[in-house]
């Protein structure tokens, strides 16, 4: 049986009319009273009806983001992109930061497709696909970016890492690498899947030994970087993939704070998520692999203002595809 704000009123100890503008910020609502709605809203699982609401007052020309984590300028950069966009037609944008938690992201949901936005782009922390989904109303213009899931039901604008991380696997190996080391995202997330798995291949088709020991993941934030370095080198490692921006950032630092050089005593191959500039210092170094950002939020604004003014327009999957510059070919620029 579906719930509904009656339900919810009720769990709340409040009115009806009180949930109303609680959930579409219509009226003053006290922070306790708030706190109520909302822990009733995530006890109940409701799910307001946005396509009547919408319905009924019209589009609010916003669009909502969802995002892993705001400090990232990789998502910074994404979110200036698909701005510029939905600006340009007289759209804003509400933007919900997650820390990569999935029940932080599953409450941001919910108040957002509760008649605040007319639609979400949406970087999932989710592991699973049925949750989210369950949590989007009928017919609600969603566009997934970066992350995406096997399910097609959604929109969805992405980078392949596949192909610039199996050469630069490979390359390392023609250069004598033996031991190659490598440090992914959280584990659950397709992006880290994606690119363990062109790791492992590269890795059979050279004719290395895989050693599982030499796979490690971090939490996708920079701190977590460091303590995965100490471990693969520990564990002998000659060369060393990074293939997460923000963990990439600090690797050249910490690795110098140990007196290791890239190039003389580690290859070392890095992620770069965001304006290559901030790069220079150390380009003649390692290999790069370098995310066309600025072209990835600008297709996903586009994306959603699709959706939103044809929500039955086909479900369309962008792909885009990492740059791969060793080093010595000159300057990465801006994707």
């Amino acid at each position: 049986m579906k719930v509904t704000i009656s339900d919810v009123a009720r769990l709340a100890g409040v009115s009806t009319a009180t949930v109303s503008h609680t959930i579409n910020n219509t009226r003053y609502v006290s922070g306790d009273t708030k706190e109520k709605v909302y822990q009733a809203i995530r006890q109940l699982g409701y799910t307001p009806d946005a396509s009547a609401r919408s319905f009924r007052t019209g589009k609010k020309r916003t669009i909502g983001f969802i995002v892993p984590d705001i400090s990232n300028k990789f998502f910074g950069t994404i979110i200036e992109s698909a701005e510029n966009v939905l600006s340009a037609e007289g759209y804003h944008l509400i933007i919900a930061n997650t820390k990569e938690n999935m029940d932080r992201e599953e409450t941001n949901l919910r108040l957002l497709t509760a008649g605040l936005v007319d639609g979400l782009l949406v970087a999932s922390t989710m592991e699973d696909f049925a949750r989210l989904d369950g949590l989007i109303p009928a017919g609600f213009p969603v566009v997934l970016v970066d992350r995406t899931f096997d399910s097609q039901k959604y929109s969805s604008v992405s980078v392949s890492n596949f192909q610039p991380i199996y050469r630069s696997v490979c390359r390392l190996a023609a250069q004598g690498a033996r031991r190659i080391g490598v440090v992914g995202g959280l584990p659950r997330l397709s992006t880290t899947k994606e690119r363990i798995a062109a790791y492992r291949a590269a890795m059979k088709d050279c004719g290395l030994p895989l050693d599982e020991n030499l796979i490690l993941y971090g939490d996708s934030m920079e701190n977590s970087a460091p303590p995965c370095l100490d471990r693969l080198l520990e564990r002998g490692c000659d060369a060393i993939l990074v293939c997460q921006g923000l963990m990439a950032s600090v690797t050249i630092a910490y690795l110098r704070g140990k007196g290791i050089q890239p190039r003389r005593d580690l290859e070392l191959v890095s992620f770069v998520d965001y304006d290559t500039h901030a790069y220079e210092f150390y380009y003649d170094q390692v290999d790069r692999i370098v995310q066309p950002v600025v072209e990835l939020g600008k297709i996903a604004g586009e994306q959603i203002l699709l959706r939103v003014e044809k929500p039955d327009a086909p479900v369309a999957e962008r792909v885009l595809t990492s740059a791969y510059r060793p080093w010595g070919e000159g300057e990465a620029g801006q994707e």
